[in-house]
């Protein structure tokens, strides 16, 4: 019962106390070392509940014993008096008063055990919520720290001229524009060569019909005519 009073101490309180301590890093691996801490107590207190529940089972098993005793001493007693020994009978009423009076405390017995087993099981429940509660906000807390840390150094690179950050950035930009300017000079090239280099010449040649194409479109114009005339003449008829 004890553990069970030391877990519910260490973790009393609200669970969002937690957050109030998030950018502290030390207080997190504290809140951590304690909940690892609250595990072991735990498991502990688990066992205490076991032997408690093993104290209830044994007594249970204890009553039945002693009603089957109960029952067979009455049984006895009843024998000696149908068969006149009533002194016998009276030492067996004895025997069965006394066993009525360990049943008796036997059933108590029980009875606290049943109810101290009920307290322990619910407290345990309790305990190992209120762990998952802080499990869950001990995560939350390190994210966030994680980002206010982030931010801040985010921050601070950006707050200088001089920063790796910002130079990084220059730097991209720097290659953004060569780049720009290597694919200008190339167009530039390209439309030069259109119209002065040698492509600008064959241009000319094949509009004004001169050079191998112009031959080609020449011959392939005539036979389309060829086939357009052919086609048009009329069937001779007999």
């Amino acid at each position: 019962m004890s553990v069970i009073k030391r877990v519910v101490t260490l973790l009393r309180g609200s669970v969002r106390e937690i957050g109030e301590s998030v950018v502290d890093a030390n207080a997190t691996r504290i809140y951590e070392q304690e909940i690892v801490d609250a595990k072991h107590s735990i498991e502990t207190a688990r066992g205490d509940l076991t032997l408690v529940m093993a104290k209830e089972m044994q007594s249970a098993r204890e009553i039945e014993r002693l009603k089957q005793e109960v029952g067979r001493y009455e049984t006895l007693a009843v024998e000696a008096l149908d068969k006149a020994h009533e002194q016998l009978a009276e030492e067996v009423a004895g025997k069965v008063g006394a066993l009525e009076h360990e049943l008796a405390e036997q059933t108590r017995a029980h009875a606290a055990y049943a109810v101290q087993v009920v307290k322990l099981k619910d407290l345990v429940r309790t305990a190992e919520q209120r762990i998952r509660e802080h499990e869950r906000e001990i995560a939350i807390a390190k994210t966030t720290e994680s980002v206010y840390r982030a931010t801040r150094s985010i921050s601070e690179n950006l707050g200088h001229g001089g920063s790796n950050l910002l130079n990084a950035r220059q730097s991209l930009e720097r290659i953004k524009r060569r780049h720009e300017e290597l694919a200008d000079r190339m167009t530039a090239a390209d439309h030069l060569d259109a119209e002065f280099g040698d492509t600008a010449l064959e241009r000319k040649l094949r509009d004004a019909g001169i050079g191998d194409g112009a031959d080609r479109q020449r011959a392939a114009m005539a036979r389309i005519r060829a086939r357009q005339q052919a086609s048009a003449v009329p069937p001779a008829t007999e």
